[in-house]
């Protein structure tokens, strides 16, 4: 019998892409290269791919509408499962997101992962009538109304209820948080807990982003109901690449872009700090597979995931890049994880 602080699910690890949306060029050259990369994705093997929600900030995230984009991507892919990652709930209307989420379920085959979550740029609460401060409150309120509308409850004085019904969306709602008293209302609620690529940090020598999810994990698997499966999606930012010399020509960007993370936390960082180093502190894998694979495996979360979801970001090389680090991703998920490739292994270029 394993305790609180290991996976308690036999089942096999799931290997997937997550994506921001966040390439250079135009709104919709981003929308084809994510359903490229969806389609890459499936074709080595992957089980899920995922998608961000925001609004407004194009230099934040590119998708406001993820269900639309996801139905695409349904057409063009045949096994892989789609997932939300997340829904801002709080500036949705949650009748709708439950009959978007309905009907894309209905489209794909049962493939659809339904990540809420309550964050999103503060900014963007105000155009939707919403104060950001009221975020938690907003989102409890939405949550209720959309598990209710899921599991089929009269809507209307009529006799009315969501069309087409979608009991079986409620067995894979996502939920992401930062903090422990988070995961354990997850835990609770027998849902899944999604955990960023990177935790916030006030201080330079604070604990990893690993160590700090070690207590979000064990809140999470504590509170989960007697006889209910734990669901823990671990994103991961990585790039895999096929030499060290194109590795090297891609760590000053996501250092130079991660630095932005570091800025925002108001940190210093100390006289003397290598660049492995800093990539280690802003939680950004770059490298060849075996390259990865030394930085990842220092990672105790990614044994405890039942879903592991690697991540371009904040790097977001070019489209060909990114699609080999697809390809290349199935490697390193083979070494690293309780992963084999949910289809027979294809020619890696």
């Amino acid at each position: 019998m394993t305790g609180p602080a290991q996976q308690t699910d036999s089942a096999r690890q799931r290997l997937g892409f997550f994506t921001r949306l966040l390439d250079d060029g135009t709104a919709l050259q981003r929308y084809r290269n994510a359903l490229d990369q969806f389609v890459r994705a499936e074709e080595v093997g992957l089980d899920t791919v995922w998608v961000a929600q925001h609004h407004f900030h194009a230099a934040e995230g590119g998708l406001p509408s993820p269900f639309v984009l996801l139905a695409q991507a349904a057409a063009l892919t045949s096994r892989i499962r789609l997932g939300t990652g997340i829904v801002t709930l709080p500036l949705e209307a949650p009748l709708r997101v439950a009959e978007d989420a309905a009907v894309l379920n209905l489209l794909s085959g049962g493939r659809l992962e339904l990540g809420i979550g309550s964050g999103g740029t503060p900014s963007s609460f105000p155009p939707f009538g919403h104060d950001p401060a009221d975020r938690a409150a907003i989102y409890e309120r939405h949550r209720e109304a959309l598990v209710s509308a899921l599991r089929g409850e009269q809507l209307t004085s009529d006799g009315g209820a969501l069309y087409p019904a979608a009991p079986g969306v409620l067995d894979v709602v996502w939920e992401a948080t930062f903090s422990a008293e988070g995961a354990a209302r997850i835990g609770r609620r027998g849902n899944g807990l999604m955990l960023s690529r990177t935790q916030p940090r006030r201080e330079w020598d604070a604990p990893s982003s690993p160590q700090l999810q070690e207590g979000v994990v064990d809140a999470y698997l504590s509170a989960l109901p007697d006889g209910v499966a734990p669901r823990i999606l671990a994103s991961r930012s990585v790039l895999v690449v096929d030499t060290e010399a194109e590795a090297a020509s891609w760590l000053r960007r996501g250092i130079d872009r991660g630095r932005s993370f570091v800025d925002s936390q108001g940190l210093a960082i100390p006289a003397g700090t290598t660049d492995a180093e800093l990539l280690a502190w802003l939680d950004i894998h770059i490298g060849t597979p075996d390259q990865v694979l030394a930085t990842l495996g220092a990672d105790t979360i990614l044994a405890r995931a039942t879903d592991v979801a690697f991540q371009p970001h904040p790097v977001d090389p070019p489209h060909e890049t990114v699609l080999r680090s697809i390809e290349l991703t199935a490697e390193v998920g083979r070494q690293l994880l309780d992963w084999s490739p949910a289809v027979p292994a294809v020619a890696v270029r």
